[in-house]
């Protein structure tokens, strides 16, 4: 059978009773590290803009970072730029991107408008999970190396799954929202490190919602939209880099919010960047390395990882965020690596030319991390004494469920992205609040403990 037919059928089975216990506490996760990534994102000036431009007229959704309300398309596109725009939302290695980002700006912001209960939405927002990592599965990692940003490419059908899991749609209904999307499907890794990374969250998530709304009103797609000979798996990743049976083998067997999971980040810059942080940070703590006594820092991660990461004189605050080598003098200069550090002129520093200058990185071979592991990290830090500091890490902490940020850390992280918006006592509210979410009642309700007070 075909995929959208099959992941449309699929999607409109999954119940929350079905949902086993793990999967319902990674959602929350999700759940939890979104709104807060978004709140702390809602001021930059990417989402700002993007708002400016659309000139949103009033409706039911909350835009993040203030009280307005608009309609549920343009609360989509704005909060998934918030979302996105400070690169510190979650991973996961199936979709080799950024699973929530395209599915929870949306979805919520279309459970405002039907009043959606917490159960419905944890339930859509694991139908879209599975969605977009199942298709993540028949194309990468060809799709990632030929140049899409997959949390857009592939998050679209997340997005549009998850929609359409909300509003009841049947597996006919949900079958043409998921190709509708294949049409809706777009980002470019080129635009990495710009202010149009976050804009293709915003997009996809705008995209994929709005597939789903078409569908509820009759809309028709060619549910064929992924085997066609000009359709997305021939059009993006071409003939033999790809496999449709991967897209259909597998489905919640573990859900894959469960496994391999969501990945925190505890920094927020590029994924690709945190095992050498990890490394970087764990030296410097634990020698007391000043700036001043380095002569030389070389650093390996893995050959993809580099590739968008590798940017010895970044131009931006946002590029730093895509510069392993800024990353890593950051973590000597400040032994933490914080959100303040990629803001406003913090890149213009007047010690970092010259220390910049000393990172020397390159992808690691065989002989340092099994091949089969992409997310490695070795650093390697030479002083003006001779002597030669090292560490590396086979994944960052937090990259898979197997290896989990401790909840201590979750919260932490939260709690101090809302305080951009909310008073702490509020942001503590707000978590417990999710810890329960599957007895909200009305999304609608719980999205005011969202407004500033």
């Amino acid at each position: 059978m075909q995929i959208a037919t099959v992941l449309g059928q699929r999607t409109a089975a999954l119940r929350f009773d079905d949902l086993p216990p793990e999967a319902l506490h990674w959602a929350k996760v999700g759940l939890l590290d979104t709104i807060g990534v978004t709140l702390a994102g809602a001021a930059e000036p990417a989402p700002q803009r993007a708002a400016m431009a659309l000139a949103a007229g009033a409706g039911p959704a909350l835009v993040f970072g203030g009280r307005s309300r608009v309609g549920i398309l343009d609360a989509a596109l704005i909060n998934g730029v918030s979302s996105h725009v400070l690169d510190f939302d979650d991973c996961n290695n199936t979709i080799g991107g950024h699973p929530s980002v395209p599915i929870l700006p949306g979805l919520i912001a279309l459970g405002e408008a039907e009043h959606a209960s917490g159960r419905d939405l944890l339930a859509a927002y694991v139908a879209g999970f599975e969605v977009e990592t199942r298709i993540a599965r028949a194309v990468h990692f060809h799709h990632y190396e030929k140049g899409w940003h997959p949390t857009a490419t592939l998050g679209v059908f997340g997005a549009a799954a998850a929609a359409s899991r909300l509003l009841g749609l049947d597996g006919e209904r949900t079958a043409t929202a998921i190709a509708t999307a294949a049409s809706l499907s777009s980002g470019l890794k080129a635009n990495f490190g710009t202010m149009v990374k976050s804009l293709h969250v915003g997009q996809c998530a705008r995209n994929g919602l709005y597939a789903a709304l078409l569908a509820r009103h009759g809309f028709t797609a060619n549910e064929g939209a992924f085997e066609h000979p000009q359709g997305f798996l021939a059009v993006f990743n071409g003939a033999g880099h790809h496999d449709a049976a991967k897209a259909l083998n597998g489905w919640g067997d573990p859900f894959d919010i469960v496994a391999p999971g969501i990945a925190i980040k505890q920094y927020p810059c590029c994924g690709s960047t945190h095992p050498a942080l990890d490394a970087m940070l764990a030296l410097v703590r634990r020698h007391d390395v000043r700036p001043e006594q380095v002569v030389r820092i070389q650093a390996w991660i893995h050959s993809r990882r580099l590739q968008h990461t590798n940017r010895p004189a970044p131009a931006s605050a946002l590029d730093c965020k895509f510069s392993l080598q800024y990353c890593l003098v950051r973590a000597l200069l400040d032994r933490q690596v914080v959100l303040q550090q990629f803001e406003d002129d913090c890149w213009l520093d007047p010690r970092m030319p010259g220390l910049l200058a000393k990172v020397e990185v390159a992808p690691y071979d065989a002989s340092q991390f099994d091949p089969s592991n992409h997310f490695g990290g070795e650093v390697k830090v030479t002083l003006d004494d001779g002597r030669i500091l090292q560490d590396r890490v086979e994944q960052p902490l937090g990259r898979t469920s197997s290896n989990p940020l401790p909840p201590e850390l979750l919260r932490g992280k939260f709690v101090a992205c809302a305080g951009h918006v909310l008073e702490q006592a509020r942001a503590v509210e707000v978590a417990a609040a999710i810890e329960r979410f599957e007895a909200v009642a009305d999304v609608a309700a719980f999205t005011r403990m969202l407004e500033p007070g």
